[in-house]
């Protein structure tokens, strides 16, 4: 009798041994299926967000370019829609300045501020740019109203975070429109974009994508 619960305490251990085996090969397996499970995630997320961007960055494109074409028919106006250079990208982060000149850059960021729900603020610096070129006193009063109206009174649908103070003067001084009507509120808007929008831009996921270098293989080498 002794033999026998000898050899099933023997068998009990020896299962017990081989399950706790098992077992720890199963949590490893799920272990390492859980981390491909999130590494998968990972790159539909991040090309999910990529394709987004490019969406955006068409939509923004199309409309500069057919802006552009109302003003201009001259050849070679549109060749600053093309994809920029991983090197010409890479300018964009010296200044915020370079960005807002680059056609492409501009539409990318602007795309950047759309995701980021705040695209009335380059919207604003923009019609502000435009503004204080207009020639014509009637043109220059009637454009004053209009950006006071879609980007400056309370509730405007387009409205931008300035202080009242602000405010105050440019419905003051849009009665006798000047260039320099929103110049205060332009630099505001500028430095809160450099500060805040511009730095996130330049990390963002879009924006590491158009400064990667396409790896020479030895068939483009031609070897």
């Amino acid at each position: 009798a002794r033999a026998v619960r000898g050899a099933a305490r023997a068998m009990q251990s020896a299962l017990f041994l081989a399950l706790q085996h098992d077992g720890g090969r199963m949590e490893r397996g799920g272990r390492r299926r859980s981390s491909e499970a999130e590494e998968a995630e990972k790159g539909r997320m991040k090309r999910t967000i990529i394709k987004d961007w490019k969406t955006r960055l068409s939509y923004f494109l199309q409309n500069s370019s057919n802006s552009t074409k109302m003003k201009s028919k001259k050849v070679g106006k549109h060749r600053t829609y093309f994809r920029p250079s991983p090197e010409e990208a890479q300018l964009w982060s010296e200044a915020f300045d370079e960005l807002l000149a680059n056609k492409y850059g501009l539409a990318a960021f602007r795309a950047f501020l759309k995701s980021e729900f705040c695209e009335e603020n380059i919207e604003f610096w923009l019609a502000c740019e435009d503004f204080k070129k207009t020639k014509s006193p009637q043109k220059l009063t009637s454009k004053a109203k209009k950006i006071y109206n879609d980007f400056i009174e309370k509730e405007a649908p387009k409205e931008i975070n300035i202080d009242f103070q602000t405010k105050n003067m440019i419905a003051q001084n849009i009665q006798e429109a000047t260039h320099t009507c929103f110049s205060a509120a332009q630099k505001r808007v500028y430095s809160l974009m450099e500060n805040n929008s511009y730095p996130r831009f330049l990390e963002s996921e879009f924006y590491q994508e158009l400064c990667k270098k396409t790896p020479i293989t030895r068939a483009a080498q031609g070897t």
